[in-house]
């Protein structure tokens, strides 16, 4: 397992994925800002390429993230999270968008974020919304101008090494979040983004991979199990009576 923090990747480079350092901070891995993503719709094909500086048959590019791509990054994870109140998550969106961007510009910092680039112009342009957002291939948001000639941000997924105050038996791996616009949906982007972070991660040394999804996101628990994912813990939650009494 590697450890310290990553070579910082310069402006629009492509950096190959072959280390991934241990993420340096202590906190809970249910990190609050680590949204549930999956599901990438029928035609997704699932094909695990995983190559950084591979481009797809679609022409989108993953590439390592870097820090021009923060606001274009945060601007999908609020997409992501506004979706995901249908499903019932209590996290709030616009609202947290200056911690996200710091939570996305610490997985650039640690080489934890892959970003997919698409030449096609017309990927900037509005699309109609989607009830089931949460999903990160069946989320939508807009990012850039439209019209713009640049490579765009179409999709992301952020990871890394936990580490927390408890020793465990195993090294596990996190996937935080994975997102994928829905002009590039079915066409195996997701699975692309999953099999890079897999990756990534099983170079640092993991012994598995940890993901979470809303228990509504059928969707999203689909796509897992059709990459090998199985429940591991379930989280239950009950509402608290407004109307209880001091004395009870």
């Amino acid at each position: 397992m590697t450890g310290g923090l990553g070579t910082r990747a310069k402006p629009n480079a492509t950096v190959p994925i072959d280390r991934m350092p241990v993420d340096p901070s202590d906190a809970d891995p249910r990190d609050r800002f680590r949204l549930d993503s999956g599901g990438t719709g029928s035609g997704e094909s699932g094909t695990g390429e995983n190559g950084p500086s591979e481009s797809g048959g679609d022409g989108v590019t993953l590439e390592r993230g870097t820090m021009d791509d923060v606001d274009a990054v945060v601007d999908l994870w609020v997409a992501l999270a506004e979706g995901q109140r249908s499903y019932g998550t209590h996290l709030v969106a616009a609202e947290n968008r200056p911690d996200a961007a710091d939570a996305v510009s610490r997985a650039v910092v640690t080489d934890g974020l892959v970003v997919a680039r698409a030449p096609d112009p017309e990927s900037t342009d509005s699309e109609p919304g989607d009830s089931d957002a949460t999903d990160p291939d069946a989320a939508d948001a807009t990012t850039g101008s439209s019209g713009s000639e640049a490579p765009t941000i179409v999709g992301f997924v952020t990871f890394g090494v936990e580490s927390g105050r408890y020793d465990l038996d195993v090294t596990r791996g996190v996937v935080y979040n994975l997102f994928v616009r829905e002009r590039h949906r079915g066409a195996g982007v997701g699975s692309r983004l999953l099999a890079t972070a897999e990756s990534a991660l099983a170079d640092a040394g993991v012994d598995v991979v940890a993901l979470e999804a809303m228990a509504d996101n059928e969707d999203a628990r689909r796509f897992y199990q059709r990459h090998g994912y199985h429940p591991h813990r379930v989280e239950l939650e009950k509402p608290v009576q407004g109307d209880r009494s001091d004395s009870d």
